[in-house]
């Protein structure tokens, strides 16, 4: 068949992801772009996101604890629209649980880190660049400076601690990210922290030229393909029990034949 929306104009690290993990959950989000509902996940992710963006914002002295609680209310506002809450169905013990959970990361993160000591070269940092033919599109949580006078790409995580038997797989949208620094400031990130939030845990990993050669040639190897299930028409589905345990598009698929495992 032929699609009626264009191609997208960029790949990100997260529809890397997808189309890595299986190129017809890219062509149901990127291509045809069907709505996602949130999840509680998704939800709380972007609450806590806006808190952190919002208080590095600030002058180094102002980040405190106390500054972060005050962008709670705001992101109360601007997060949990009624859409949002609709679509996770957020009742009065769900908004609870969110605020409680919220006030105890906020908690642990100051245990984490002093933001006031944070050298910051941007905060959601918005980054497109060309590489060969492949455009890649990302934004950055925090871009830091550290006392050496290294860059260092900082991402806060929400979720649970991984697998550290899976770094590769943990780390690899970051490390996009740092194809993306190299190529758009001519400096290449010297390691990658990400900020587990929820655990009060940090993983790092130092950036390579060879993991930043790989990473550039696994995007422009999937753009490429990108373009060529495009023209085809169809992206294939590539089902598997990890690639759909939390994709959104499980009851499409099936509908359209896709031997989908069970939930």
């Amino acid at each position: 068949m032929a699609f009626e929306q264009p191609l997208p104009k960029a790949l990100s690290p997260s529809r890397l992801a997808d189309f890595q993990a299986c190129p017809r959950r890219y062509q149901h989000a990127s291509v045809e772009r069907i709505p996602q509902p949130a999840s509680y996940a998704t939800a709380k992710g972007r609450f806590v996101h806006y808190i952190f963006e919002q208080l590095l914002k600030l002058e180094g002295a102002e980040r405190t604890i106390d500054a972060a609680r005050g962008f709670v209310e705001p992101a109360l506002q601007n997060i949990l629209t009624a859409k949002v809450r609709e679509e996770i169905a957020l009742d009065d013990a769900g908004e609870a649980r969110l605020l409680a959970e919220t006030q105890i990361i906020m908690e642990r993160y100051f245990t984490m880190e002093d933001p006031r000591e944070v050298k910051s070269e941007g905060i959601e940092m918005c980054v497109g660049v060309t590489i060969g033919e492949t455009p890649l599109f990302g934004i950055l949580d925090r871009l830091d400076r550290d006392d050496e006078g290294n860059l260092v790409i900082v991402d806060y995580k929400t979720g649970s601690l991984p697998n550290r038997n899976y770094d590769s797989q943990t780390f690899a949208n970051a490390e996009l990210y740092a194809v993306l620094c190299e190529e758009k400031l001519g400096e290449r990130p010297a390691k990658i922290r990400l900020l587990y939030v929820s655990q009060g845990e940090t993983l790092e990993r130092a950036v390579s030229e060879v993991i930043i050669k790989a990473r550039a040639a696994a995007a422009t190897a999937a753009w490429e393909k990108i373009k060529r299930y495009y023209a085809d028409g169809d992206f294939p589905a590539t089902p598997s029990r990890n690639a759909c345990r939390f994709c959104s598009f499980q009851d499409l698929c099936r509908a359209q034949g896709v031997p989908v495992p069970p939930r």
